[in-house]
């Protein structure tokens, strides 16, 4: 009852809801809750696990692939599904949240497979080669943030992101690229800790049910 209505809560309105109201949709107390769920990341493990773990296989997957470039494209394919799908988990893949243990995981291995796509993709010459894994990361980043708000027509976004990483559309770029330390301190700007998990951090004992 509890994880369905946080699954529900999480799809509609981001990791970002409060806890007070899917103890509501679950018709519970919050004391029943927190009896559950020490805080809000052991709640989004239980509820985005079985989500998140195909985009982990995923990765492993068409990682091996001999077109580097197609597996770039279907691995993206996957994950941008997924952020369409449900507003929660895109939220988790942009956010600067960590103890999600099967999130962490996954923000990993997505940065793993990018950067070996990203660097067969630059061998065959069929990317740009001066694009960097943080340059990708950035961008899917930003797209992904974006997707819920328009999620019919993110294959015509990515698309055209995907277009302009071509070597045929390479000009000099006019900034260097991030490095990773930069990179995670903007998508933290960009994606956040929600706004209840830091409040989270400070609970206080959980009200008496009444």
């Amino acid at each position: 009852m509890l994880i369905a209505a946080a699954r529900e809560i999480y799809a509609e309105r981001g990791v970002d809801a409060p806890l007070d109201d899917i103890a509501r949709r679950a018709g519970v107390g919050n004391a029943t809750l927190y009896r559950h769920f020490t805080d809000r990341a052991a709640l989004i493990e239980t509820v985005f696990h079985d989500a998140l773990t195909p985009i982990l296989d995923a990765a492993r997957e068409t990682r091996e692939r001999a077109d580097a470039w197609s597996g770039l494209t279907a691995y993206l394919d996957r994950v941008f599904t997924l952020l369409a799908a449900d507003r929660g988990a895109g939220d988790l893949m942009t956010t600067g949240m960590r103890g999600v243990p099967t999130l962490d995981a996954l923000r990993e291995e997505n940065r793993r497979t990018l950067d070996t796509l990203l660097r067969r993709c630059q061998e065959q010459h069929t990317i740009r080669p001066d694009l960097t894994v943080e340059d990708l990361l950035f961008l899917l980043a930003a797209l992904g943030r974006a997707t819920p708000a328009a999620p019919r027509s993110w294959r015509r976004h990515l698309a055209l992101m995907l277009d302009g990483l071509r070597p045929a559309a390479a000009r000099p770029l006019p900034a260097p690229s991030l490095d990773r330390e930069q990179f995670e301190a903007a998508l933290h700007r960009l994606g956040g800790v929600p706004r209840a998990a830091l409040q989270e951090k400070s609970l206080r004992p959980p009200r008496p049910e009444t």
